[in-house]
């Protein structure tokens, strides 16, 4: 059993997207979870997971395969997003540890595709805007976008934005960052 409050889950979504509105009948949904466990009590990111998601209320776009990277043939090898909530619980302890995203979108998106018919939500109530508390602990005026706060810290961007999986282990780098500081809540 991990001592609590050592071990947090950074987690970065892709979803389906369009240059503007989706298409009738269609709805932004995740297709990609990316998720950076991060011990903050050795100050170490320690492990990085990727689970892709088949879409059931829409399909990946010649737009979003550019951005993310991620294909129609690619995640409809998926799991369902209920499987992937399910995952998230039994092999990362979603519903027991703290988690962090940069900015709201990502909580709000598994609220949403949670909702009314929609599989148990995974997470537990302790979740930490990462993007909220950079902004304050360097006095910034506006919300910098990931790969900006990266900039703004010194740090690199590893691996490819707008990819699940590296955008959590950046974000993680980031949260690392403001423990060093002690400006991370917890």
């Amino acid at each position: 059993m991990e001592p609590h409050g050592q071990l947090l889950n950074v987690v970065d979504v892709e979803a389906t997207c369009w240059t503007g509105q989706p298409p009738p009948g269609q709805t932004s949904e995740i297709i990609e979870i990316g998720l950076c466990v991060v011990d903050l009590a050795a100050r170490e990111r320690v492990a990085k997971h990727r689970v892709l998601v088949r879409p059931q209320r829409s399909e990946v776009s010649a737009f979003c395969t550019g951005l993310t990277g991620l294909t129609p043939q690619e995640v409809a090898r998926g799991v369902t997003f209920a499987e992937a909530c399910e995952l998230l619980v039994e092999a990362h302890d979603a519903r027991k540890r703290a988690w962090a995203s940069w900015g709201d979108y990502d909580r709000k998106q598994f609220e949403r595709q949670c909702g009314p018919g929609g599989p148990r939500y995974p997470f537990g109530r302790r979740h930490t805007n990462a993007k909220k508390i950079f902004t304050e602990a360097h006095g910034l005026r506006r919300r910098p976008g990931m790969a900006q706060a990266l900039e703004h810290a010194g740090l690199p961007l590893e691996g490819r934005h707008h990819s699940g999986p590296d955008d959590a282990w950046n974000i993680g780098a980031l949260v690392l960052e403001l423990a060093a500081r002690d400006a991370w809540p917890g």
